[in-house]
């Protein structure tokens, strides 16, 4: 495979109805094109698997369709056609008027969350069309295809066509088109080895753009795949955009590692669950026509413990507990790559009932306490917009952006919802950040009432008193009367001034220092002047002593113990340097060491000292 060109796109369409009602055979009329691709479904005159064919309208749009299974033992099959097209064909058949596999496959339409379609009435030519679309009107009342564009044809005779494919233009010029710029995640419903390619993957891009050489992850393993090709509709592209029909030639993977049901997803940007809590749709008219002589009750009840549950092109089994009437908890058998919004089906292997569920969490908190589950529900109940963080900001105080982004909540702004807080990488419940901010101020007043040499609240001390991850920015919880200096955190007063105490001992030693600049003040001296550890810590801190060692000096000692170095013939003693300053071999060592240190002066063998040249000191 090779990539020339980009592309434009395709819009999809999906096929859904009773068997033998003429959907493969229309398909066939419409593109020339024989959807069923097995010699057992040539032979059976039955679809069996998926068949993908495609055509151009008259106005020069290109239309792909994705043909399904009608009989009910491929249910599982067809319901991985409907899920990622964007609108359907609900074809009847004028003879024979709608089936109970019509209904089952518009339950799973209206499941999926398909909005978009026409009904189409086949074989015209062999009754009249109006009894079979008068019972269809009523079956799909209430559904999103109750005021469907209807359509009457023939396949044998082409009655029909072209009208048809002028209504499959319109319908899909009026499809909103799906951002280009959206995340991948392509569900695959094919893999099979190409002689001189490897591996190929086709599946309906829905949004978001593939690329030949992207990178990529296969879900749910994770295994990363780069994509060496692309085609769509039988055409090399360098690159496409959703909707469309599209095949991915692969690296780094084999076609025995891939099946239906796993998915390309953009990294990072979709969350790999195995629990997510969903709203159940009320029971349809279509719904309860399949499950009749069921006992009236909300949709949790309806369903079984285990029931299973189909996203894409993927199927798994489920443990379902019930939270409210029309909320559930699933724990998936097998993970899936989820946003909040997303559309899935559950339905009952035991019947034929099918409820759609609305993903209202991909990451669910733990229900352990009694009542937690009513609690939860109580919580759910209040989601009028799935993309919406609030609720869970509500749950769990703070969120990492690219988290709440990876479970498809919107947070390209999150200042823009004014409750909320943005902070670093994080955005924090707006009633959370009020707790923290007075849960902060407490910590701080707690920490000067104990610490009043030093009042300033360390910030790993306000980490871990408040539970604050490490990325998450003090200084945008420091608002209301509190600043940050030098990795703590004060009242704003004391942030500037000096705890009255501090300040008098402080006067006091700046004086005698002023007398005898190098004679560093003993432990006993500094006990006297009432200066503690942390006094002197917080003196250092503000530049307002010098340490040198395990001693104290004004600031600027360096350097004045430098100057007066340069006096004395080089090199020089310890002795000769504690003359020179006027100070003890105590305060000499070390002053000498830091002058080391710092590369201002040289030791010699001996023990003596040489005053380094400034153009010859090493950098810092």
């Amino acid at each position: 495979m090779t990539a020339p060109g980009p592309d434009s796109g395709t819009f999809v369409v999906a096929t859904a109805g009773h068997v033998d009602h003429g959907k493969s055979t229309l398909l066939r009329a419409l593109t020339g094109t024989d959807p069923d691709r097995l010699a057992e479904e040539r032979r059976r005159g039955l679809t069996l698997d998926l068949g993908f064919v495609w055509t151009t309208t008259p106005g020069g749009r290109r239309l792909a369709f994705v043909d399904v299974p009608g009989h009910h033992r491929y249910l599982a099959t067809t319901f991985a056609g409907l899920a990622t097209a964007p609108a359907v064909l609900l074809v009847v058949s004028a003879d024979e008027g709608w089936r109970a596999q019509t209904g089952e496959h518009l339950a799973a339409v209206e499941a999926f969350g398909i909005r978009s379609g026409l009904l189409v009435i086949t074989r015209a030519d062999l009754a009249d069309p109006a009894a079979a679309l008068a019972l269809a009107r009523e079956h799909t009342a209430g559904t999103a295809l109750a005021d469907a564009p209807a359509v009457a044809v023939s396949a044998r005779t082409g009655a029909g066509l072209d009208v048809l494919l002028h209504r499959l233009d319109a319908l899909a010029a009026a499809h909103p088109a799906p951002d280009p710029e959206a995340p991948v995640r392509l569900w695959l419903d094919r893999a099979f080895t190409v002689a001189g390619a490897g591996t190929v993957v086709t599946g309906t891009l829905t949004a978001g753009t593939l690329a030949v050489d992207d990178t990529l992850e296969l879900a749910p393993a994770g295994t990363p795949v780069a994509v060496r090709g692309l085609q769509s509709l039988g055409r090399d592209v360098e690159r496409v955009s959703g909707p469309a029909r599209v095949a991915v030639n692969l690296r780094r993977i084999a076609a025995d590692e891939v099946r239906r049901g796993h998915a390309l997803v953009t990294s990072g940007r979709w969350w790999r669950t195995t629990a997510v809590d969903v709203r159940l749709d009320p029971p349809s008219p279509v719904a309860d026509t399949l499950s009749a002589g069921a006992p009236p009750a909300g949709p949790a009840a309806r369903l079984p413990a285990e029931p299973l549950v189909h996203c894409g092109t993927a199927a798994t089994g489920a443990r379902l507990r019930p939270l409210g009437a029309d909320s559930a908890r699933l724990t998936l058998r097998a993970p899936l790559d989820l946003h909040v919004g997303d559309r899935l089906l559950v339905r009952d292997p035991g019947s034929r009932l099918l409820v759609g569920a609305t993903v209202l969490d991909v990451a669910p908190p733990a229900l352990r306490r009694r009542g937690a589950a009513a609690a939860r529900a109580r919580q759910l109940v209040a989601v009028t917009d799935p993309a919406d963080p609030a609720t869970r900001l509500r749950a769990t105080g703070c969120e990492l952006r690219a988290d709440l982004a990876a479970m498809g909540f919107a947070t390209a702004d999150p200042e823009a919802r004014s409750e909320n807080l943005a902070a670093g990488p994080f955005v924090v419940d707006a009633a959370h950040a009020a707790w923290l901010r007075a849960s902060l101020t407490a910590e701080v007043d707690r920490y000067a009432a104990a610490h009043p040499a030093d009042p300033g609240l360390p910030h790993p001390r306000a980490r871990q008193r408040l539970g604050l991850p490490e990325a998450l920015p003090l200084a945008a919880l420091t608002g209301d009367g509190l600043v940050t200096r030098q990795g703590r955190i004060y009242r704003a007063p004391d942030a500037e001034a000096l705890p009255a105490p501090v300040a008098a001992a402080l006067d006091r030693l700046l004086k005698a220092l002023h007398a005898a600049p190098f004679r560093a003040p003993t432990r006993r001296e500094l006990d006297a002047l009432g200066l503690t550890a942390e006094s002197l810590a917080l003196l250092v801190r503000r530049r307002h002593l010098e340490r040198v060692g395990p001693h104290h000096l004004a600031v600027g000692a360096l350097a004045r113990a430098e100057a007066r170095l340069g006096t004395l013939p080089q090199p020089f003693t310890v002795g000769e340097c504690a003359r020179a300053l006027d100070t003890s071999r105590r305060v000499a060592v070390p002053l000498l060491e830091a002058l080391d240190a710092a590369g201002v002066t040289r030791r010699h063998s001996d023990g003596r000292r040489t005053l380094r040249p400034a153009g010859t000191r090493p950098l810092a």
